[in-house]
């Protein structure tokens, strides 16, 4: 299978679940990370159009699959090992996220950049991202 099918499955999958997880997580404790993980508010253009959620939904695929297929890339460029790969790749997904969370100040609708509980949640669902991405670019 080649690098853009491969990482577009890998991106579809890992971004869904976490999508999913912290859709579990919203609507059970009521933090609104699932708002942050779709919030489009910071991108000018995007910010003025009105989107429904599955568009915005969507949208975070498209950049996991984005990354899926350049992680994957590294992957095969490098020759990472399978454990060099879930390291890596989780680690880089813990950063992503780590550089993301502050644009939950420039929305009314997600958590206050101050909020322990919507950060925790945030980096647990990115490490899990991390995981399942990393598990799913695995060498065969």
């Amino acid at each position: 299978m080649n690098i853009f099918i491969r990482g577009t499955i890998a991106g579809i999958i890992s971004g869904t679940i976490l999508g999913l997880f912290l859709k579990a997580i919203e609507q059970t404790v009521g933090t609104k990370v699932y708002t942050l993980l779709l919030n489009v508010d910071y991108i000018p253009y995007v910010k003025d159009l009105t989107l429904s959620e599955p568009i915005e939904f969507i949208m975070h695929l498209i950049i996991s699959i984005i990354l899926g297929i350049g992680l994957l890339y590294l992957v095969k460029r490098n020759k990472w090992s399978n454990r060099e790969i879930l390291i890596r790749v989780t680690i880089i997904s813990f950063v992503i996220g780590i550089l993301l969370y502050p644009t939950t100040a420039l929305s009314v609708r997600t958590p206050s950049i101050t909020s322990i509980e919507a950060i925790v949640f945030w980096l647990i669902g990115h490490i899990g991202y991390g995981s399942v991405l990393g598990s799913l670019l695995f060498r065969k």
